[in-house]
């Protein structure tokens, strides 16, 4: 499995471009589509679907320009986070519903695959109601739930941080080591939090 990391957008948000076999997925597209078409079309394997750890604009921005490329494409979103509303064009804390041909809905322990790779999806609300990890081979996408030595932000009007500390909590009980990939700056495993993120360990109770 090949991941290739993009930085897009006002709030640097990181955009993940995923491969297996012959297959890729992007994980939060959050701006600039122009560059991330690039990247996928540099694996020179068609678009299998758009995966969003979250509903906030600065994940999701770049949907639209790659549905313009690739119309087909499903985009795979927690059904918390998803509005029944065109999309306003400011910063929108929801992500506006998708016609059918496109919109999917993923829950707690639904499997999600690029090529022959599969990821599970963990709820974890907390920055916001739909907020999901998605846990694959060695690997968390970890959206803004997770951050090196931190969290997201609970202060949105669907956040929470007592939930925050329930979803960190139950990352941290994932057994053996992780890498995880965060919707900001660098990324960290799984092990370094459970040492040193105050706010995942005080969710494990530690």
């Amino acid at each position: 499995m090949t991941i290739t990391s993009l930085q897009v957008g006002p709030i640097m948000t990181n955009c993940y471009v995923v491969t297996h076999g012959n297959q890729t997925v992007v994980v939060d597209p959050g701006d600039e589509a122009y560059r991330i078409i690039a990247a996928i079309e540099n694996t020179g394997c068609p678009l299998a679907a758009i995966w969003l750890t979250h509903g906030h604009f600065d994940h999701y921005t770049a949907v639209a320009g790659l549905l313009e490329q690739w119309p087909d494409t499903p985009v795979y979103i927690h059904p918390a986070d998803v509005v029944n509303a065109p999309a306003g064009g400011g910063w929108e804390l929801k992500f506006p519903r998708l016609s059918d041909k496109n919109q999917r809905f993923y829950r707690e322990g639904d499997r999600i695959s690029v090529g022959n790779v599969t990821f599970t999806v963990m709820e974890t609300p907390g920055h916001s109601a739909g907020s999901v990890c998605l846990v694959g081979p060695g690997v968390i996408f970890c959206g803004d739930t997770l951050f090196r030595g931190s969290c997201g932000r609970t202060d949105f009007p669907d956040g929470s941080y007592a939930a925050m500390l329930r979803s960190l909590g139950r990352l941290g009980k994932l057994p053996g080591d992780y890498r995880c990939l965060c919707g900001h700056e660098g990324e960290t495993t799984l092990a370094f939090e459970r040492q040193h993120n105050p706010y995942l360990r005080q969710g494990m109770g530690l």
